[in-house]
Formats: C-alpha cells, sequence, structure tokens
C-alpha cells in the first residue's frame, strides 16, 4: 500500500528554495500528527518539524527554525515543506510522517542536495 507519497525533492545551490508535498491517502482518515524528518549519510534520523492537527501548532527543529515552514493543505490531505535559504547542512533524505492512532507511517523519502 502506498499511504503517503512524497515529491519535489532535487539539487539546489545554498540560499535556493524548495517545496516539499506528502500527499497522504484518503485511507489515513484523522491524522493526529504530521512531521517531516530528514536523514543525512551516517547520521540519525532527526525531526525537522511537526504538525499537531488538533491545534494547528507547529515545532521546528533550531536548525531550520525561521528558513521552513509547514503548510497544511486538508482538503487536499496534503502537507508541504517550504524550505528556503538552504544551506549545504540540509543535504539529506527528507521524509514525511503521519500518525494515526499511535501508528506512524512513512513515505518513501525524497533527496535533497543543497550545493555550489
Amino acid at each position: 500500500q502506498v499511504l503517503l507519497v512524497e515529491s519535489g525533492g532535487g539539487l539546489v545551490q545554498p540560499g535556493g528554495s524548495l517545496r516539499l508535498s506528502c500527499a497522504a491517502s484518503v485511507m489515513l482518515f484523522s491524522i493526529d500528527n504530521w512531521g517531516w524528518y530528514r536523514q543525512a549519510p551516517g547520521k540519525q534520523r532527526e525531526l525537522v518539524a511537526e504538525l499537531t492537527t488538533a491545534t494547528s501548532t507547529t515545532n521546528y527543529a533550531d536548525s531550520v527554525k525561521d528558513r521552513f515552514t509547514v503548510l497544511r493543505d486538508s482538503a487536499k490531505k496534503t502537507l508541504y515543506l517550504q524550505m528556503n535559504s538552504l544551506k549545504p547542512e540540509d543535504t539529506a533524505v527528507y521524509y514525511c510522517n503521519a500518525v494515526v492512532s499511535r501508528r506512524s507511517y512513512w513515505g518513501q523519502g525524497t533527496q535533497v542536495t543543497v550545493s555550489s
């Protein structure tokens, strides 16, 4: 089953922007939490941002705060990650996560590479 479909990754120069998207299947109803995570080579997967749907509140990692923004389209059941002022340190595979009734679902990941 394909329940989360990510897209939008690519190669950009430092200072550039990308918008990632994560489209959730309608089978994933009543999503309690959305999240964006990333994993760089040799590193642990880390939280980038998380959205609690009940309160529409978003928490960002310090490393991306003020540069990244989570956007949500409830009608399309899609979560976006707008990434601005990208740095080489942002290079990683980015994963979408959705929590439904305490069960976590993950997207396939999309590669973001920031280099000159």
